[in-house]
């Protein structure tokens, strides 16, 4: 007998076939439970409301800024565009403006970070809990704005304002504009005491 199993006290000493009754038993203990596959495809995912599926287009609101692609850690997103003349009623010059001609994302490099969802400023990139978009081949993973902007329909609305918190910057401006001049608080003046000098700010 070794001096490794004298040292060792009969208690713990391993009986032949231990670990094949434990894992035997785990085994029989996940048989009588319930099964909770969900079957998919034939039964839809029950997704978060705001869940990354993959990032939507809204054309109208991008302006070209490339602020996104320069963002963009992976470097798949694409843009090219053009300049066009503006002629504007009353103005001494035509103006110019950007068009959007190409608008791509390579989802076989994103890693869906939600960078340049954060980082546009117009509100032209939003996330939607669309994810049945896999491919055969990885370049058919390369999807143009017309394919991005099918998936608009897609996007949740956003969630409610809290009503007991504070106002938007955007509500507070269309409220005094719509209440006109007369609701702009008039600029406080301290009205000197009798027989006080006026003051005429700080001498030159």
């Amino acid at each position: 007998m070794s001096e490794r199993s004298e040292a060792t006290p009969a208690s713990e000493r391993s009986v032949p076939g231990q670990g094949l009754v434990k894992g035997l038993a785990v085994t029989l203990r996940t048989m009588t439970r319930r099964a909770t596959t969900q079957q998919y495809p034939d039964v839809a995912p029950a997704l978060p409301p705001r869940s990354r599926g993959v990032i939507a287009l809204l054309e109208e609101n991008c302006t070209v800024c490339m602020l996104c692609a320069r963002e963009c850690p992976d470097w798949c997103i694409y843009i090219d565009s053009h300049k066009e003349e503006v002629a504007v009623p009353g103005a001494a010059r035509p103006r110019q403006r950007n068009v959007l001609d190409r608008f791509d994302i390579d989802f076989s490099l994103c890693m869906y970070c939600g960078i340049c969802v954060e980082v546009c400023p117009f509100d032209a990139l939003y996330w939607s809990p669309e994810f049945e978009y896999a491919e055969y081949d990885i370049r058919d993973l390369l999807h143009d704005k017309d394919h991005l902007g099918e998936w608009m329909g897609t996007v949740p609305p956003p969630p409610a304002h809290d009503p007991h918190g504070e106002p938007s910057k955007e509500e507070t401006t269309a409220a005094r504009k719509a209440a006109g001049p007369a609701a702009r608080p008039a600029p406080s003046r301290v009205r000197p005491e009798p027989g006080a000098a006026p003051d005429r700010g700080p001498a030159s």
